[in-house]
């Protein structure tokens, strides 16, 4: 497995990604996740679809909250595009995450049994077992229209661009 040392940092301590850094006009990797019921989303369950894929660290972290909630928010406004969230937080604590923060229109998914998504998207953290925090746009044909590897995991990505490319992809 591919690993790149010192590819982010938390709180300024260099951490290792296992994975690829993905690039923007390639294929979007295939991966496999748990939604809220245990039940396996594939990324080509939403074939067809604009997908905006953001990775985050932990739902019961500052950042990962606010982000989850900004594209919870942007959703709304921005019809037949699929939002997933994916973390490797229990799908219980996501269902209970959903619940009292009124999430209801990105769909959360769970890394935490195979970290499939995190090792195909390069945001598996090789010394913590977390995801990094990335964003993945992908069109409607699976080819990766934006990628966003946040240098530093305690700042934000850069939402104007992900949304701009997810319009763009549309």
């Amino acid at each position: 497995m591919n690993e790149r040392k010192n590819a982010v940092t938390l709180r300024g301590t260099p951490l290792t990604l296992i994975g690829p850094e993905l690039k923007t006009g390639e294929r979007a990797p295939e991966f496999t996740a748990l939604d809220n019921a245990m039940q396996p989303v594939r990324l080509a369950d939403s074939a067809g679809k604009v997908r905006l894929i953001a990775s985050v660290g932990s739902l019961d972290t500052p950042i990962c909250d606010a982000e989850t909630r900004r594209f919870n928010q942007e959703a709304a406004s921005i019809p037949g595009v699929e939002f997933l969230i994916v973390s490797m937080d229990l799908p219980f604590a996501q269902k209970r995450f959903c619940s009292s923060a009124d999430i209801e229109k990105v769909r959360l998914l769970s890394d935490h049994r195979d970290a499939a998504f995190g090792a195909a998207y390069g945001t598996l953290i090789k010394e913590t077992r977390l995801l990094s925090r990335g964003i993945f746009v992908v069109d409607a044909e699976g080819v990766l229209r934006y990628v966003e590897y946040v240098p530093e995991i305690g700042a934000h990505p850069d939402y104007d661009k992900a949304l701009a490319a997810v319009r763009a992809a549309g």
